[in-house]
């Protein structure tokens, strides 16, 4: 009888030890052990020379449009791209149709997703004036990220834009609440001001001032409430250094795109692919996030992935929609930063696993350690390839990073022990399980 159900062979590992040529030992899906094993001890062996073995890269904010939203992606198309990108869990947003604002519509999605979705996941529950008195029952469902609250335009009735409905939330809830933070009052002042066909002004209708105005708000309600929030997508040199002082209480996500993408000349390029709620903003503010890098004060990278299809980008502008694919991008772009000295593979593992663990609390995920899921992503930070159009797996059928040389590649995506993606093919069906949580164990 085999010893182990997998032995990962002569790979170049990154993890809580270091980095360092060694083996991996899988059995029953997690960990078993790291250094040197006899192939023949392993029902399985995986030959990993030349690949970097990284802890599972897990997307803490992605939108896959089901329900209500298929024609632009589904659980099961969104779960695609993420394999297909080296992710092996993601946390989707409420803003589908319904909202995900209840014990039903929640369960719905976890129904959806199960052995359907490619890879493991969580869902977030919205929060709305309405259910306000349910958050802590909400919060505390099996397969619940936690609570996510838009403090700036959102779908259906997931807005709370006031200081009292934002204060009754943090009131409401024990967990580390999520934030999407633009100030709607201001937004609604500035809509006027869109230019007509001009995607260069979506950063000038919602300026910085709108995403800074709100994060103050946002952390002086916390410090009130006493309570723990995350703020998602940080586009200003201003929120950065201003969250940098107040780490005790907040942490921090940025994406790929607003590290790499630079108005105005993304938008004067790409148009309406580049337009994202918050903005793609100007070099000044790219290299404050950059510095939220370097310095530490960043702690997840999050891709933010929302489709469109490309005849609703294609509507003049401010008609266009929001959001732009990033799941399957995620990791070939940071990759790429770090080929090219922008940050090192260290900080990328602590932005894309150990992050999300300590963030969120993901009980088991997150660490490439013994007794934790054998969740690995498999690079080969030589390849250099082309991200095209074609080659993405989203239902959406295109990406804002069409033409970048990305320099390094996932080659392959393990989930729990079991090989899911390889070589640029699934080669498993979808067996995903929904994520634990240490708070609500």
């Amino acid at each position: 009888m085999p010893t182990y159900d997998m032995i990962i062979k002569n790979a170049d590992i990154i993890n809580h030890a270091g980095r360092g040529m060694g083996d991996i030992a899988i059995k029953d899906g997690k960990f078993a052990g790291f250094g040197h094993f006899d192939a023949t001890d392993a029902g399985e062996v995986f030959d990993a020379s030349g690949l970097l073995a990284m802890p599972g890269v897990i997307d803490t904010q992605v939108h896959f449009r089901e329900p209500g939203l298929e024609w632009k992606e589904d659980l099961e198309t969104g779960s695609q791209a993420a394999v297909m990108g080296g992710v092996v869990a993601v946390f989707e947003m409420p803003n589908t149709n319904p909202n995900t604002i209840d014990v039903a519509t929640f369960e719905d999605k976890l129904k959806r997703a199960h052995h359907r979705m490619h890879c493991d996941h969580a869902f977030y529950v919205g929060g709305t004036h309405e259910n306000i008195h349910h958050l802590a029952e909400l919060e505390r469902l099996k397969g619940c990220c936690g609570v996510k609250v838009f403090m700036g335009a959102s779908t259906g009735s997931l807005l709370i834009a006031d200081d009292a409905g934002v204060a009754a939330v943090l009131k409401a809830v024990n967990r580390r609440a999520t934030f999407h933070s633009e100030d709607e009052y201001r937004l609604a002042e500035r809509r006027p001001l869109a230019r007509e066909n001009d995607w260069t002004s979506h950063d000038y209708v919602r300026d910085a001032e709108s995403a800074i105005q709100s994060t103050h708000r946002l952390v002086r309600l916390a410090r009130e409430a006493g309570k723990r929030i995350h703020v998602l997508h940080v586009t200003t040199a201003e929120e950065i250094d201003f969250l940098s002082k107040n780490k005790d209480i907040a942490t921090v996500e940025i994406t790929p795109q607003h590290l790499t993408l630079v108005a105005p000349e993304a938008y004067e390029r790409l148009k309406g692919l580049a337009q994202m709620n918050p903005p793609i903003r100007n070099q000044y503010h790219v290299d404050g996030l950059w510095r939220g890098i370097l310095q530490g004060v960043a702690d997840v990278l999050g891709s933010d992935h929302a489709p469109h299809t490309l005849e609703e980008k294609s509507k003049p502008y401010p008609a266009s929609p929001s959001g732009m694919p990033g799941v399957q991008t995620l990791l070939p772009v940071m990759l790429t930063h770090v080929n090219n000295g922008k940050l090192s593979l260290e900080r990328l593992v602590d932005l894309t696993s150990a992050g999300a663990q300590r963030v969120f609390g993901v009980a088991g995920k997150g660490r490439m350690a013994e007794g934790y899921d054998a969740d690995i992503t498999l690079v080969d930070m030589n390849h250099k390839r082309i991200l095209k159009h074609e080659n993405m797996r989203s239902r959406c059928g295109w990406t804002p990073f069409d033409g970048f040389e990305a320099h390094g590649w996932p080659k392959a995506t393990i989930i729990r022990g079991k090989v899911v993606m390889r070589d640029d093919e699934i080669v498993l069906p979808s067996r995903g399980e929904s994520c634990r949580f240490m708070e609500t164990l």
